[in-house]
């Protein structure tokens, strides 16, 4: 089970566990967007020094956390200049997606059909998030992308997972709205 120590991590993990028996999945992310804007905050938590090493050829993804009592996972994630990901789904999990460091351009995408493994998508509004706002998806509405927009700077976003998300399907771009499903395992990065 990952967890990795750095100051502030019992305070932070005392919280989540708070939010995460808030009742249904609303009120989960609810409590849980509440917490992590509170936690990016807070001066006595400090994530660990590895989060904010970006990864020259990809995104960063981190464990730093994992409850074994309540199954959510805490994703780490480091975003260098330019980086981001295609469209995507997290395969029928709620998460909660904060911005510690950097801004994010988060864009979230309706389903409008269906044909196979072929998706039609429409752009259905986007936001430039900040240090301490945070943001959540709960399925059916999971679509989105998420880009660090700076040419310079590095972004860092703290992911909580209703369970560690292992896997998760991508949309490849064809004509027009048309999008082509493609699955995609997820790997996670080291964090010391």
């Amino acid at each position: 089970m990952p967890d990795i120590h750095f100051p502030g991590h019992d305070k932070l993990v005392a919280a989540l566990d708070t939010a995460v028996t808030s009742g249904d999945e609303h009120a989960i992310t609810a409590a849980l967007r509440n917490t992590l804007c509170a936690m990016i905050r807070d001066r006595d938590v400090h994530l660990p020094e590895c989060v904010h090493e970006p990864i020259v050829d990809h995104y960063a993804r981190r464990e730093i956390y994992r409850s074994e009592r309540h199954g959510y996972s805490v994703v780490a994630m480091t975003w260098g200049p330019g980086q981001g990901t295609p469209v995507h789904d997290h395969s029928g999990l709620w998460c909660v997606e904060g911005v510690w460091d950097g801004e994010l351009e988060i864009v979230q995408y309706e389903l409008l059909e269906r044909d196979g493994e072929r998706f039609r998508f429409r752009a259905a509004g986007g936001m430039h998030a900040g240090p301490g706002s945070a943001g959540s998806l709960i399925p059916p509405h999971e679509y989105h992308t998420i880009r660090n927009a700076s040419e310079d700077a590095v972004a860092i976003s703290l992911h909580i997972y209703k369970a560690p998300m292992e896997c998760c399907s991508k949309f490849v771009p064809q004509s027009g709205e048309w999008f082509v499903r493609e699955s995609s395992t997820l790997a996670t990065d080291e964090a010391a």
